[in-house]
């Protein structure tokens, strides 16, 4: 059995057919990975958090995060820095809007 791979070179110049765009043609290079997945995580810090503290946690425990409302947390994929959001309530769910991106 013989193995496939697919290759993207980002680094030819594209060639522009009538009507296209060089963001229809940057969107192109990149279809063939659109459905890899990857992992998107927001640190939230806690400060000054102890063994003592994660020991005595139970269902119910609130920890004070030492952050004020709306402020912004890193945000990684792939434990890359990507950028910055902060959390919002939206209905019923807990979000993250995106302030910044790298």
């Amino acid at each position: 059995m013989t193995e496939r791979s697919t290759t993207v070179d980002t680094t030819a110049e594209p060639r522009l057919s009538p009507g296209e765009s060089a963001a229809d043609i940057s969107e192109e290079r990149w279809q063939s990975v659109m459905v890899l997945p990857c992992r998107l995580r927001a640190a939230l810090a806690i400060p000054k958090f102890k063994v003592r503290q994660a020991v005595a946690l139970h269902v119910g425990s609130v920890v004070n995060t030492g952050s004020e409302e709306g402020s912004n947390v890193p945000l990684f994929i792939n434990g890359q820095l990507i950028g910055w959001g902060r959390f919002e309530v939206v209905g019923s769910r807990l979000a993250i809007q995106i302030a910044e991106l790298l």
